[in-house]
């Protein structure tokens, strides 16, 4: 996004400073990393940065509304509403299409948005490795808000731990050492010290929970939930008798589960803003656009992407079974703004938001971002292609 940057880095990276810099960033935990970490950051040019805070604090106004919730009643499928919910989401992420719009200028357009932790602790940890192998320019940070790696793990401390000893939280996930995404949680673990649990681990009497940390057994008083309910349900069967973590509990949540919902694909027909596409509830959908090309159908409740239909005819729409829970949303094209050495890629930037007991709004703190050269951003899509997968954006600031 910045030419001169671009060719600066392109010009000085070599195969040999990439293999070892994915040598160091896999010796912290030898054999975590499942996911391919792309060649490059994305240097975002200021007046970038600019837009795509501006379109993350337009939907923030959304939900701080004082009538959110209301307006997100349904947001949460029958039957899997958690009690005890609190008043605001502890974390949100944003993710952003960079794209270009009818004058050929670059633009974020929001693809989706979420409730729900995801990579927090591992994206302190990659970037400082990537600058021990790589020149990175002056001036530059993957941090907003003024945030450095130290504010902002102490950010994470605050927004985790809350006030808890380290032993008393649980990192809550299935099979979490068989996840993708484990690397994120021991990260989590050297820098909060707290530990990744399986659902299967969890002892359960009357509304306390307890878990076995070197044998003994330790009571729960704050779980960091990376649970993604519809994973849950493909695997209960498999996963035996389990705590009923959707009974009441005497626990803190962070966040409570409900926001997975809340703040997700069911909130982007309720924001009016440029780089939010238009989207509309398939049950709500009056008369099918003239231009369906040009729109993806998405179910509501679905992770990692499943479901979606990106070519999409009035048969699909006709074929729903169930419209209430799917979404019409206007396709966006990304740009082909990475320039590469094997041609060009694009890319999405995913914002961290994180919101501490008694602030009025959340903050903006860190990011991730991901290369691709496929149809659509994501593993399966650029499977055998290179300076494509999971990076950072460099802010300049």
């Amino acid at each position: 996004m910045q030419k001169e940057l671009r060719d600066r880095f392109n010009g000085q990276f070599t195969a040999d400073k990439y293999k070892a810099f994915l040598a160091d960033l896999d010796s912290k935990h030898p054999g975590a990393i499942e996911f391919r970490v792309a060649e490059t950051p994305i240097f975002v040019p200021r007046v970038f940065t600019d837009k795509i805070i501006a379109a993350c604090e337009a939907i923030v106004d959304v939900i701080v509304r004082p009538d959110f919730k209301e307006l997100t009643r349904n947001a949460i499928p029958p039957g899997e509403e958690v009690p005890g919910e609190n008043g605001f989401a502890h974390c949100i992420a944003f993710d952003f299409g960079i794209c270009e719009n009818a004058s050929g200028e670059l633009e974020p357009q929001l693809i989706e948005m979420q409730g729900f932790p995801t990579l927090f602790a591992y994206e302190a940890y990659l970037p400082e490795v990537f600058a021990r192998h790589f020149e990175m320019p002056p001036g530059y940070s993957d941090y907003l808000n003024g945030f450095n790696r130290d504010s902002y793990i102490d950010l994470l401390k605050t927004i985790i731990l809350n006030g808890h000893k380290p032993e008393e939280v649980v990192l809550l996930e299935i099979k979490p050492h068989e996840q993708k995404t484990r690397i994120d949680f021991y990260c989590t673990q050297d820098y909060l010290g707290v530990r990744p649990v399986c659902l299967t681990e969890l002892e359960q009497e009357g509304q306390q929970l307890f878990y076995r940390l070197d044998g003994v057994r330790m009571p729960i008083k704050r779980i960091y939930n990376r649970v993604i309910f519809d994973e849950l349900h493909q695997q209960k069967e498999a996963l035996g008798k389990i705590a009923d973590i959707t009974q009441p509990l005497d626990v803190e949540w962070v966040p409570h589960p409900n926001w997975f919902y809340r703040i997700s694909k069911y909130t982007l027909p309720f924001i009016n803003h440029p780089y939010v596409p238009q989207t509309f509830f398939l049950d709500q959908l009056e008369t099918i656009p003239a231009d369906l090309d040009n729109y993806v159908l998405k179910p509501l409740f679905s992770f990692a992407g499943q479901g979606v239909v990106i070519d999409v005819t009035p048969e699909d729409i006709a074929a729903v079974d169930d419209p209430r829970n799917w979404i019409l949303q206007r396709k966006v094209k990304y740009a082909d703004v990475i320039a590469t050495p094997d041609g060009p890629a694009k890319a999405e930037i995913r914002i961290f938001y994180f919101w501490k007991d008694g602030d009025a709004r959340p903050v903006a703190a860190n990011n991730l971002a991901r290369l691709s050269k496929g149809k659509m951003i994501g593993v399966r899509y650029n499977k055998d292609k290179e300076w494509v997968g999971g990076t950072f954006a460099s802010f300049e600031q």
